[in-house]
């Protein structure tokens, strides 16, 4: 059960922060204002002490969170200023500069969540805060919280040049080099769409445990989506880069390689055949294909459904659910990666947890509810969108491990099939593990050839029989950034080497 102080929560990215002053500032820049803008430097916009309330205050707010009983409490104060900047065909069409600030108190009695939030961050409205948060917990045993004492927590996410040190100068002419590659790749290339966000988040957590952690975590996602049109037919791609990092990402990852993947693309498929329908062998790419493991088998395997008894692999711990050269990986902790954090929305420091090991369930994704009621160790998964929502158990980094196949010769073998190079959207059911996906890129296989690139396909299938049919795995591991959504969104990352799966249900949209 959940109590809102405010009954709000966070738009979609394209709606950054449209609520009023109360839950911080949102300036919409019209183009002509563009200009004027572009030349100050970054994140100048930073809102006031909320986040430095003392120790001793917060040790208060969770005594009266427990004060009419629970077995955990804890308090987060959040602070997050973020940018967003759109191109569209050669023009600069907004950008959207966000505040946003607030605090949430959460009391856990028994399987029970009792969780209040306010937008503005002071000790009268955490007490408020915490008195309808502990209705939760009314006449249960009371325990006794621990000072808060400041913790210890390795870090993965490095920054070597800080995003509210950066003009936005330099953020346009990033995008206008990713415009001008896209447009240059082919005179196929009509219209290339542009999309540059970042965000500083800055947290503090304190809990009933005696725990207290701080910390400040930027983010980039970068997105170039181009449209090929050659008079007959259309497509549109996209390719994205994203990572915990500072402007030194795009040292790595130049906008010119992102524009020119999304162009090679939507160039690529221009010729498409519609796609055949039925059984079949697929091939998929490494990367961005691990969408489908992260959806079909991730979304399974977090704990909040395994502890009320429902989902696939419930009951299955130490069984055998896969094939020998399936491993699966959930990892907070790969250097910057988008999926990456020190420590999760609890405090629970970020870690490599095995899934499955070679077809084994090994674990599950915990938070300390979900751990306490499966009697598990706590894994690092327990995140939550922003200050207005609790923590939930999440992927962070979800891949399949490489195998020791080359990618070649995963296809050479492969007499017929599909070839998947890249996923669209997707749905899948978490309790049955059933799912669908869109293959945006798709080729078919003859011979163990790679040949006509087809359109229209939809991989259909379980969970279980996905991960039972994995024959061959690549030594080829890569990865991609996406957004998850759960109730609640989170930055995420999938991969995959290439793999098999020898027999799943294509949809197709030949007759």
């Amino acid at each position: 059960m959940g109590t809102n102080l405010f009954e709000k929560r966070l738009l979609p990215r394209r709606k950054f922060l449209e609520y009023g002053l109360k839950s911080g500032i949102a300036i919409a820049v019209t183009p002509p204002l563009l200009t004027n803008l572009f030349s100050c430097s970054g994140s100048a916009m930073r809102v006031g002490p909320g986040l430095d309330m003392d120790k001793a205050t917060l040790d208060r707010v969770i005594a009266k969170a427990l004060s009419q009983g629970g077995d955990f409490a804890d308090v987060y104060l959040e602070n997050r200023n973020s940018r967003q900047i759109v191109m569209e065909e050669s023009s600069f069409k907004s950008g959207l500069y966000g505040i946003s600030q607030g605090a949430g108190v959460r009391v856990i009695s028994g399987d029970k969540t009792g969780y209040a939030y306010t937008e503005e961050i002071t000790e009268e409205n955490l007490m408020r805060a915490a008195t309808i948060a502990s209705y939760v917990a009314r006449n249960g045993k009371q325990i006794q919280p621990v000072n808060i004492e400041t913790a210890q927590r390795k870090t993965f996410n490095t920054v070597k040049q800080p995003l509210e040190a950066i003009a936005d100068s330099r953020r346009i002419e990033i995008m206008e080099r990713a415009n001008q590659a896209a447009l240059d790749y082919d005179p196929r290339i009509r219209m290339a769409l542009i999309e540059y966000n970042d965000q500083v988040r800055a947290r503090v957590m304190a809990t009933s445990e005696g725990v207290y952690l701080r910390d400040e975590l930027p983010l980039l996602f970068f997105i170039v989506q181009t449209m090929s049109d050659d008079g007959n037919n259309r497509h549109m791609s996209r390719e994205r880069i994203s990572a915990h990092s500072g402007f030194e990402l795009f040292e790595k990852e130049t906008p010119e390689g992102v524009a020119q993947r999304a162009s090679r693309e939507a160039i690529a498929m221009l010729d498409a055949e519609d796609a055949p329908a039925g059984m079949m062998d697929v091939v998929m790419e490494n990367g961005w294909g691990g969408v489908l493991i992260h959806e079909a088998v991730g979304h399974p395997l977090e704990a909040d459904n395994i502890a009320k008894g429902i989902g696939a692999f419930t009951g299955k711990m130490g069984q055998k659910v896969a094939t020998d050269v399936f491993t699966m990986v959930d990892d907070g902790t790969i250097p910057n990666f988008r999926g990456t954090i020190d420590f999760d929305d609890e405090g629970t420091q970020a870690q490599r947890n095995v899934l499955i090991d070679k077809g084994v369930l090994k674990g599950y994704m915990t938070d300390i509810l979900s751990a306490k009621q499966l009697d598990l160790p706590r894994t690092g998964n327990g995140r939550r969108e922003s200050f207005r929502h609790f923590p939930i158990p999440r992927m962070t980094n979800t891949f399949i491990e490489p195998g020791k196949d080359l990618p070649e010769d995963i296809l050479r073998d492969t007499k017929k099939g599909l070839y998947v190079q890249s996923l669209s959207g997707g749905s899948v059911n978490p309790v049955t593990g059933v799912f669908n996906f869109t293959c945006r890129e798709a080729y078919l296989i003859e011979n163990g050839h790679k040949t006509q690139p087809v359109k229209g396909a939809t991989l259909i299938g379980s969970c279980m029989g996905v991960i039972s049919n994995i024959d061959a795995v690549g030594n080829d591991l890569d990865f991609g950034p996406g957004i998850c959504g759960k109730g609640q969104m989170a930055e995420v990352t999938a991969g995959q080497p290439t793999v098999r799966i020898r027999g799943i249900n294509v949809g197709g949209s030949r007759a």
